[in-house]
């Protein structure tokens, strides 16, 4: 069992740290680099501050047929809320998975710090308390997956 799960995964995109900052704040940026893979998101509620709450869905695409939803057979949805903003360095959400499946329950810590680098900033995603129903590898992996699209989004 994995209920107190955590991964850590970092990359360094060439983009300024307040640059980064501001595509976590942003519904319409955030829908777009951060369902990992192939998914799209759709974003149903946004309040990007400290204290307010989002609601975003993560979507598979339909042509996908091994696709493992944990709301539904091809979405992920998840609420959240902002808990820590500090501009240009920190970002830490809660998030629940809406789902029927007791092996998704529970709540999510995402910890995103910002780092300067020489080359623009070191983003690093903590997961903690991962729900049991989810791996932690895949959990890193979709991690790793966010990053390159962030990188993309961010680099232009």
């Amino acid at each position: 069992m994995n209920d107190a799960a955590s991964t850590v995964v970092s990359r360094v995109v060439h983009a300024p740290r307040d640059t980064v900052y501001r595509a976590f704040l942003d519904a319409d940026a955030l829908a777009t680099w951060l369902p990992p893979g192939s998914m799209h998101g759709v974003v149903h509620a946004f309040d990007g501050r400290e204290g307010g709450a989002f609601r975003i869905s993560l979507v598979y695409p339909d042509d996908e047929r091994d696709a493992r939803g944990k709301t539904t057979a091809s979405t992920d949805t998840v609420e959240g809320r902002f808990v820590t903003l500090v501009p240009d360095e920190r970002i830490v959400w809660s998030t629940q998975f809406e789902s029927a499946d007791p092996a998704f329950a529970g709540e999510m810590m995402v910890i995103t710090t910002l780092a300067m680098a020489s080359s623009g900033t070191e983003v690093t995603i903590r997961c903690e308390n991962i729900p049991p129903g989810i791996r932690p590898e895949d959990n890193e992996a979709g991690c790793r997956s966010t990053l390159e699209k962030l990188a993309r989004f961010v680099e232009g």
